[in-house]
């Protein structure tokens, strides 16, 4: 018998993606519901070849589904996943609200299912950062052979990390660019049209954003405490798909050619590593595609045991819905809905 399943946010870009990702994955859904606020009754959304029509996420009656999937932000996640949960349905929220929360599972399918055994008590799993995920499925088979220690790491981020209004001022600032209108700025502090914005989040004390903080923080509590991490996150005019460029320190030998032996047999990877001037993938390749994409592995010679690589992923896909997704299939598979 298939599963009742709502999705909280579903006229968001991560909710959408959402709904089509559980067609696409023929995820076991005997009933499917999407959820907004107020001011999104009598939008529809796609789901599959149906149509569904919004209904008012706070009137919901939660103990009639086995399942939310919530994109709606962190505080309507503090709010709304405790309730949800009390009413018996399983929580996967991708927002940061519940990410370092210690009773909560923060999980990548790939990485650490594991902790999803620990989903019981509050039942409420965290989807990680974006830019963490595709990091930590490239990092987890190389940190399985030689452990690691240290990664520098800058993260190339698309605009569509901070929502559609992030997009549409993209799509606004480079069109009135090309016919001299003035630049508007409303989401982002910086002209976002042909330029990078070496700032994500809030600044933090010592001058870390907490998009880095939480890059840190959650590359800590999914892979090891140990993994020391150093993060600059960079906004960059690209409208879907995360890049990561990693220089990672290990504390045992490897080679480039071992690294990419492991990355190749992999789940969720997928080695394009061509000595060739296109022999390696870019954000706009990504984009539609379920795999985290490594290329330019190489070995660092500034360090004792070091390699340096480059990591792209559809932030909405790996970075969002597909991994969410992903962690509802492990907690079904598991026992753990319903």
């Amino acid at each position: 018998m298939g599963l009742k399943v709502a999705v909280f946010g579903a006229t968001g870009a991560v909710g959408k993606e959402m709904l089509t990702i559980l067609d696409e994955r023929l995820f076991p859904a005997d009933e499917m519901h999407a959820l907004a606020t107020r001011k999104s009754l009598g939008v529809e959304v796609s789901y599959g070849d149906r149509d569904l029509k919004i209904r008012d996420a706070e009137t919901f009656d939660y103990s009639k589904v086995d399942l939310v999937l919530m994109s709606a932000g962190a505080e309507a996640s503090r709010e709304w996943a405790p309730k949800i949960a009390a009413a018996g349905a399983m929580v996967v929220d991708n927002s940061s609200a519940w990410r370092m929360d210690p009773d909560v599972p923060l999980v990548v399918p790939e990485v650490n299912p594991e902790a999803l055994d620990g989903a019981a008590s509050k039942r409420i799993v965290a989807n990680p950062n974006c830019a963490a995920i595709q990091m930590l499925v490239a990092f987890k088979p190389l940190h399985d052979k030689a452990r690691i220690r240290r990664a520098a790491i800058s993260t190339y981020q698309s605009v569509s990390g901070a929502g559609s209004a992030a997009m549409d001022e993209l799509w606004t600032q480079t069109r009135g660019i090309f016919v001299n209108d003035p630049v508007e700025k409303n989401e982002f502090s910086k002209q976002i049209a042909f330029n990078v914005i070496p700032r994500i989040g809030d600044l933090l004390k010592g001058g870390i954003t907490s998009e880095e903080q939480k890059i840190v923080e959650e590359t800590q509590k999914i892979l090891d405490p140990d993994v020391r991490i150093a993060a600059t996150c960079v906004r960059v005019p690209v409208f879907v798909g995360h890049g990561v460029s990693a220089h990672v320190e290990f504390e045992n030998p490897i080679s480039a050619k071992e690294a990419r032996d492991l990355l190749r047999e992999s789940p969720g990877l997928m080695l394009v590593d061509n000595r060739e001037d296109d022999g390696f993938v870019t954000p706009v390749e990504s984009v539609g595609e379920f795999a985290v994409f490594v290329s330019r592995v190489r070995e660092d010679a500034s360090v004792e045991h070091g390699l340096s690589m480059w990591i792209v992923s559809d932030n909405l896909r790996k970075g969002a819905a597909l991994n969410a997704v992903q962690i509802a299939e492990a907690l079904n598979n598991r026992g753990l809905i319903g």
